[in-house]
């Protein structure tokens, strides 16, 4: 999962940084990839909260830094404070139920349920922003969750309630995103991502002392365990991997925010959706794991119509 905030940029542009910016974030989603596989490699051994506090402490001042860099110690003192504070809430809410499902769920289909965040945020922009959203982009709407209720399986003879986590995750993050279109403009993403990772290593170290005792660990289901083992002291290859992850999402941020700045946001955005690719690929080359026709059928849904809205608000965009 991915939390860019696309910079406006002129319609204008060369067509090698539009090349550039395609490369830039396909580097950035394969990036990302790298940190799912750490999470559902070495996840059954640890809870999620505890990999999130380790992520956040090495991620949160390379935000920091960069936050500086770019713009002065003075922006992070920001104005709309609650609002950055609510995206960061919502943020962690988004990463925690993706990666509890990660662990329970097929890789690929994990990643297509948790990408119908596109068509949230199509569906909130009505009566959240007051934005208008047009015939076709509300059929396409209405395709990409029959895609998502298809990989739900809900007639299925036994039914796997992590596969709600992705559905929980995209809701959760097309509202962060909802809230990152209303204070872009006054809020730098580096400076917002450094409020999210202070946020998130608050509240997963406030469960770590709530609950990283294990006494609620008593379910055998991976999701559950995910949340409610005890923490415990990782060997040094695992307390490299879960540190490494906090520098996979900086390197990944960093890729995709470069993406928007050099090229079109309509032209690199389609782009973010080779996360399914990498989803099936690392699914089937690690844990063997291959989506039916069924699950197939529901992955292409999703994927048609995340790119169909995508390519209606680029179009409206520019008056077409």
């Amino acid at each position: 999962m991915t939390s860019p905030t696309p910079a406006s940029l002129s319609p204008r542009q060369p067509a090698d940084r539009n090349l550039l910016g395609m490369a830039i974030l396909t580097v950035g989603i394969a990036v990302f990839s790298l940190q799912d596989l750490v999470f559902k490699g070495i996840g059954p051994g640890y809870t999620v909260h505890q990999m999130v506090f380790l992520r956040s402490l090495v991620a949160w001042p390379l935000f920091g830094a960069l936050a500086f860099l770019e713009s002065g110690l003075a922006t992070l003192r920001p104005h709309r404070i609650g609002l950055i504070l609510a995206r960061s809430v919502l943020m962690f809410l988004a990463y925690c139920c993706y990666y509890l499902a990660l662990v329970a769920l097929p890789f690929a289909e994990t990643v297509a349920i948790a990408s119908a965040a596109p068509l949230v945020i199509t569906a909130l922009s009505w009566p959240l922003l007051g934005e208008k959203v047009g015939p076709r982009r509300f059929a396409a709407v209405i395709i990409g969750f029959a895609g998502v209720l298809i990989l739900l399986r809900p007639g299925a003879s036994v039914f796997e309630p992590a596969v709600l986590l992705p559905l929980a995750s995209a809701c959760c993050y097309g509202l962060m995103q909802i809230i990152a279109r209303r204070i872009g403009p006054e809020v730098s993403s580096a400076v917002m991502n450094f409020y999210a990772m202070g946020v998130y290593a608050a509240i997963s170290g406030a469960l770590g002392l709530a609950i990283g005792d294990g006494r609620f660990a008593s379910s055998s289901h991976p999701s559950h365990g995910f949340m409610f083992r005890p923490w415990i002291w990782p060997p040094g290859q695992d307390l490299a991997l879960m540190a490494a992850t906090g520098v996979i999402a900086f390197v990944g941020f960093y890729c995709l925010t470069q993406a928007y700045r050099v090229a079109q946001p309509n032209v690199v955005t389609p782009f973010e959706y080779t996360s399914l690719l990498w989803g099936t690929f690392w699914g089937y080359l690690l844990w063997s794991e291959l989506p039916d026709a069924t699950a197939f059928l529901g992955m292409l849904l999703i994927l048609a119509a995340g790119l169909f809205v995508i390519y209606r608000e680029a179009r409206l965009r520019r008056g077409i």
